[in-house]
């Protein structure tokens, strides 16, 4: 993890939040190449949900509801809180749920009796800060989703069973935050909710388990780094009548990005309850109303993305550049998935103190990035710049040389095979799209 954080820094992936005052508690920014990585993990999911897969459309519910929202899911309840104890010798405050021992961790002294604290974190709408202006920062996507449950079926003429996803903004007031970017106090989430007949649920909740799966797989997760494990009923989310989390196998252990839940009737008939609206679904054929039953995929996207990551990276003996000193020195590449890569081709000059060299570059640079997400880069040695380009997944090095003056031709590196091939300028994009090189999302079918 030290290597994964410091790669994060040094090359522009994840910064620390208001780092020159000091930092602020387990919140992360996203640097020029985390946010195009964090923005392909997004729309690698958008479009298993939405174009993969059949009956599931999208939503964007609004961050801020009305705190009654949050008293029908039973977030305002000793339901969402975690237990904490202090240290009465040194003060440290821990979850219990975290502890081995009842002892403090830290110092060895007698922890305090167990008490709740509430994750929800509270805020005011409007100029006064009364109980009437009290809401709350969401704690989860998915119930922006079942409060528009009606809206979403009545305008988009959806018959059950059929899907609503949406990829948003959560927030926790965690108190034992941390492992980098893994729990955070304000992160990401990519949640379907799959609405279904009562007795189609477990057949459903096996289906989802399958798909998401093999999602992570398809992008270059290794089968044996990532498991699904089934939660004992005591240990599940109070709503939960079958739970499943999807573990990675991280440098601190096996830990959990994605959960999949079988929830029931638990959320459209508590807000139907607490709103005094009828949230049935009238099924025609049987000429019955029911409550659909719901099977939630619960993705963090800040998890995946470190999964992402620690499955990627790799430290390779020396030999890939010329700036390698020595053989026993190592060179660090990020074999991201092609569809996931934040950079997808870098154009390099092979030196950029000749004029013709550094124009016929930048030309080729001007051609590929209306297609593909693309970097210009003509700073230091070329072997560095190849090194540099292997360090945050680049799939090709394009280098323009003396050649390229004369055969209007150049230099194609892959980084995962290191295997160079001439290809003609005017035939490049067609041989990067027949790579199935992701190019830009206006253009790429």
């Amino acid at each position: 993890m030290n290597q994964i954080t410091s790669l994060c820094k040094r090359r522009g992936f994840v910064f620390p939040s208001s780092e020159i005052y000091s930092g602020f508690g387990s919140c992360y920014d996203f640097g020029p190449l985390g946010v195009e990585l964090k923005n392909n993990i997004k729309k690698a999911w958008w479009k298993e949900m939405l174009q993969n897969q059949e009956d599931v459309v999208g939503l964007d519910a609004s961050i801020l509801m009305s705190a009654k929202v949050w008293q029908a899911s039973g977030h305002l309840t000793a339901g969402f809180a975690d237990e904490l104890v202090d240290c009465k010798k040194c003060h440290h405050r821990f979850r219990k749920d975290f502890l081995e021992k009842n002892k403090c961790p830290d110092c060895g002294g007698e922890l305090t009796e167990a008490r709740k604290f509430n994750l929800m974190m509270k805020t005011f709408v409007g100029p006064v800060e009364d109980e009437a202006a009290q809401t709350y920062l969401r704690a989860e996507t998915c119930q922006g989703i079942y409060v528009n449950f009606l809206n979403v079926l009545n305008s988009s003429r959806q018959k059950i069973p059929f899907g609503i996803a949406q990829i948003g903004k959560a927030f926790r007031n965690e108190i034992t935050p941390g492992n980098f970017i893994f729990r955070m106090r304000e992160f990401e989430q990519m949640e379907m909710q799959w609405f279904c007949e009562p007795k189609q649920a477990d057949k459903f909740f096996d289906f989802w388990k399958e798909q998401r799966i093999k999602w992570y797989l398809g992008l270059g997760i290794k089968k044996e780094n990532i498991r699904a494990i089934e939660v004992p009923e005591k240990e599940r989310a109070h709503y939960a009548k079958k739970q499943i989390d999807i573990e990675y196998k991280f440098a601190f252990g096996w830990k959990e990005i994605e959960g999949i839940h079988n929830r029931g009737d638990w959320d459209l008939s508590n807000h139907a309850k607490h709103s005094r609206q009828d949230l049935r679904y009238f099924d025609e054929a049987a000429k019955e109303k029911y409550f659909p039953h719901i099977i939630e995929t619960s993705v963090g996207v800040e998890r995946s993305f470190l999964a992402f990551l620690c499955e990627a990276y790799q430290e390779v003996e020396g030999g890939r550049t010329k700036t390698t000193k020595s053989k026993k020195e190592k060179e660090i590449v990020l074999k991201l998935h092609q569809d996931l890569a934040p950079i997808k081709i870098i154009v390099l000059p092979l030196v950029k103190n000749k004029l013709k060299i550094v124009k016929k570059a930048r030309e080729v640079w001007q051609l590929l990035k209306p297609w593909f997400v693309c970097q210009y880069d003509d700073a230091g040695s070329i072997g560095r710049r190849y090194r540099r380009g292997d360090e945050i997944g680049v799939l090709y090095a394009i280098t323009i040389d003396f050649e390229t003056l004369e055969q209007e031709d150049v230099t194609i590196r892959d980084r995962d095979t290191m295997k160079q091939e001439r290809i003609k300028i005017k035939e490049l994009i067609e041989f990067l799209k027949s790579k199935s090189v992701m190019g830009d999302s206006r253009l790429s079918g």
